[in-house]
């Protein structure tokens, strides 16, 4: 069955936080033509960031998650398609449904996120390995979050780490393996990832690094796991984290250019005029060195969904948001901004400053000695303002002819964002560089 939509209609295919977030900012940016999200989930879009902590602990619900219910969606006259996309036609510029709809577009979004990546060993499949992408996954995973219940993280990235803590605090006894030699891999420095490890460990979990798994067999209780190691481990329940694949399938079906994401430009358009796309599926130009990279992250799909939008209404805006995030363990934080692969090899490649407590913030400069990334660790109510600061810094690519200045207490974060305290930088016109004499 084909249903007529007018030529003029802005499609979005992924209905989660970035495709929602991309079908408001049309409306706020003055179209008033259709609109149609298509995505796979019944639920209406929702954010992520709470499916490994407040919805596993009860402090949230699916309700508060959720940004675009159906009154304002509405209200907006924003039609709501539950079938996945099957098929994009360059040519014809239409996309067909697995309920044979098939949606004429003016401009078209693919915002379809990403695909968790599962173990390949045999017993994956048992019903006891779980993953953790949407609302359904968080569902079933806190049912098996019960006091008492043995449960094994299988991956010691951000996700791993916060389920098991969430984990933890609802009197769970958690066992995390790791296949690399630390925690976090390379999204946070050495420092930082073993402070991690202390605060888990504190907390009671039992971290297993550079431990493979060679099987998993069910079991009267649930599931056992023999690692490559001899190492058997009783479970109720397995969480596997261990990251995602964009989700580019209808993208490189359709002859769209692919490589680790869906290619675009600074504008978020593919290789395919009035084809954008934005959010984890897309693989962007960075803003500070102008290579391609993913982000998936909240703050990504956030901020590409409002480019996205205004472009696919002809507004050649350039993305111009710099990397950032955040996750939270137990009461400690820890936060990412900017780029700190880019930083020089040299000894004034990364400068640590020391706050009062026992929080941390790791400043990365480049060569030239501007500052292109930060990470920060410590408790959550006492990082939150310091690294706000820090991140404007790194924002306003901010040289720094001393960099040791970062390390100095008396000198505030705020006094190096004021006009007063730099002199424009001569190499980089959108640069301010810090003055010799602070």
């Amino acid at each position: 069955m084909t249903t007529p939509v007018p030529e003029d209609a802005m499609l979005i295919v992924g209905a989660g936080h970035c495709g929602g977030r991309a079908a408001l900012e049309l409306r706020n940016a003055g179209w008033t033509g259709a609109i149609h999200l298509v995505g796979d989930e019944a639920e209406l879009p929702y954010e992520r960031p709470p499916l490994s902590k407040g919805l596993l602990t009860g402090e949230s619900t699916a309700q508060q998650c959720g940004f675009l219910p159906a009154s304002e969606i509405e209200r907006l006259a924003i039609q709501h398609h539950v079938a996945p996309a099957t098929r994009i036609d360059t040519l014809a510029r239409t996309v067909t449904l697995a309920s044979q709809e098939v949606l004429p577009y003016r401009s078209l979004l693919i915002a379809t996120g990403g695909r968790v990546r599962r173990l390949t060993v045999p017993g994956a499949d048992l019903p006891q390995v779980l993953t953790l992408r949407n609302l359904d996954d968080a569902h079933l995973l806190a049912l098996q979050l019960q006091p008492g219940q043995r449960l094994v993280v299988v991956g010691g990235g951000f996700i791993g780490l916060e389920v098991a803590a969430s984990a933890i605090q609802l009197g769970c006894s958690v066992t995390l393996l790791e296949m690399g030699p630390r925690l976090m891999g390379r999204a946070v420095p050495e420092s930082v990832a073993q402070r991690a490890l202390t605060l888990h460990r504190k907390h009671g979990v039992k971290l297993l690094l550079e431990r493979s798994i060679e099987r998993i067999v069910p079991t009267h209780a649930g599931v056992q796991l023999l690692l490559t190691d001899g190492t058997q481990l009783d479970a109720g329940a397995v969480l596997v984290g261990i990251g995602i694949d964009a989700h580019a399938d209808l993208a490189r079906a359709a002859g769209l250019a692919v490589a680790r994401g869906i290619v675009v430009n600074d504008q978020l358009e593919t290789s395919v005029p009035g084809i954008f796309a934005a959010g984890d599926v897309a693989e962007f130009p960075s803003v500070i060195s102008g290579a391609l990279m993913r982000q998936e992250t909240w703050h990504n799909a956030e901020t590409q969904a409002h480019t996205a939008a205004r472009n696919m209404l002809g507004q050649h805006e350039s993305f111009a948001a710099h990397p950032w995030f955040w996750s939270d363990q137990y009461d400690h934080q820890v936060q990412v901004a900017g780029e700190p692969a880019l930083a020089s090899s040299g000894p004034n490649g990364t400068v640590s400053r020391r706050l009062a407590g026992s929080e941390e913030i790791i400043f990365y400069l480049d060569a030239e000695r501007r500052l292109v990334g930060a990470c920060g660790w410590g408790l959550t109510t006492q990082l939150a303002k310091e690294f706000k600061l820090a991140r404007m810094l790194v924002e306003r690519n901010v040289v720094l002819p001393r960099p040791q200045v970062l390390q100095d207490l008396t000198i505030r974060l705020k006094d190096m964002l004021q006009p007063s305290s730099y002199r424009s930088a001569t190499t980089e016109p959108t640069s301010q560089t810090i003055g010799a004499g602070i």
